[in-house]
């Protein structure tokens, strides 16, 4: 589990602490607030701490090989030009450390680097013995239409797009699990393959399918949404989304609809009663709504956090935290919303609007 985050002059956040719900967190700001940032500075330091268990049993690696890691994985999920362009804009060199707890106080890894870094950075703590279970993260684009022949074309070619998409094109190419895990994996994918009237399938060319009752259809053809459902149910059938782990997801409601919306966050909920710690950046006021609804009638024993991204003077960000919305500041995103909905209604009530003198 990850306990908390510390960035300490990383892109926007000259200082920023927070310490994370065991199972729910959202994070929530306005467009350019750095939401995608913090995402994906937490799963670039777990991906890395996974790789380094998973290395089957053989000699850990060394520091050197670690630091070289942590800066690839950076430099590819975050595509600077030079790993110090990730240090916060100030005038002269600055220094960047990201801090990282996750359970006990053995798994801390906390690392470095400067403005003039290219390639490096100087790693300080690695955490010991963590979990080997490699996090998800699914970007605002749907990837199933260009998973096929991606992989291999990502790690032959100079692409630019960010290395989360590499990843997740690979979990969503692995084998469906089988075992004991199946009951869990079909209780979980009933209402997604409901909601999608139809099944995900993979075929021998890499190639996805959603199989319905009047046949197979390309996903290419598949509404963009669907696209989505189907996403987040293939990596629940080959068990990248089952029992313990991290999922991170940047704007879940991107390109859905209320009713899809819906599903998407009983989905989450779901995952995360069975062991899942979920990482949401939104700025949705209805997917944020349905999750409190969900947790209030039907999911009360979660324990889940809430950031709010302040953009303040020169662009610095402040991180404001509590376990509901009411503790984490007013959001000029949401209160569009709200202002909307007040006018929508004065508007059918015949309500003169106010004058600004």
């Amino acid at each position: 589990m990850l306990k908390s985050l510390n960035l300490k002059n990383f892109t926007v956040f000259p200082d920023a602490k927070l310490n994370f719900g065991t199972n729910l967190n959202v994070i929530i700001g306005e467009n350019g607030s750095g939401k995608s940032h913090l995402l994906k500075a937490a799963y670039s330091a777990l991906a890395v701490v996974a790789a380094q268990a998973r290395r089957n049993g053989g000699p850990p690696a060394g520091e050197p090989q670690i630091e070289r890691e942590i800066a690839n994985k950076l430099q590819g999920v975050l595509r600077p030009d030079g790993l110090g362009r990730l240090v916060r804009r100030q005038r002269g060199r600055n220094k960047c450390s990201v801090e990282c707890r996750l359970g006990t106080p053995a798994q801390l890894l906390r690392f470095k680097f400067s403005t003039a870094a290219k390639t490096q950075v100087t790693l300080e703590r690695f955490p010991a013995g963590p979990d080997e279970k490699m996090p998800v993260f699914i970007p605002t684009r749907e990837l199933l239409t260009i998973s096929p022949g991606f992989v291999s074309l990502y790690e032959t070619t100079h692409l630019s797009f960010e290395e989360t998409w590499r990843d997740t094109c690979i979990l969503l190419g692995a084998p469906l699990a089988k075992g004991p895990r199946t009951g869990a994996i079909k209780e979980l994918l009933a209402p997604l393959e409901d909601a999608m009237r139809g099944t995900v399938e993979l075929d021998d060319a890499g190639r996805f399918y959603l199989k319905q009752a009047s046949g197979r259809m390309e996903m290419h053809l598949v509404a963009e949404g669907l696209r989505k459902l189907a996403t987040i149910a293939r990596l629940i059938a080959t068990g990248s989304l089952l029992d313990k782990g991290y999922l991170f997801w940047d704007e879940p409601e991107s390109n859905l609809n209320p009713k899809i919306i819906r599903t998407v966050a009983r989905t989450i909920l779901r995952l995360v009663e069975r062991g899942i710690q979920a990482f949401i950046a939104t700025h949705s006021l209805f997917l944020m709504r349905e999750l409190h609804i969900l947790q209030q009638r039907e999911f009360k024993s979660l324990n889940s956090r809430c950031f709010g991204l302040h953009v303040g003077q020169g662009g610095a960000v402040e991180v404001r935290q509590g376990s509901t919305m009411d503790e984490i500041g007013d959001i000029t995103a949401l209160d569009e919303d709200l202002q909307q909905s007040e006018r929508y209604i004065d508007t059918e009530m015949g309500v003169a609007p106010e004058t600004h003198g």
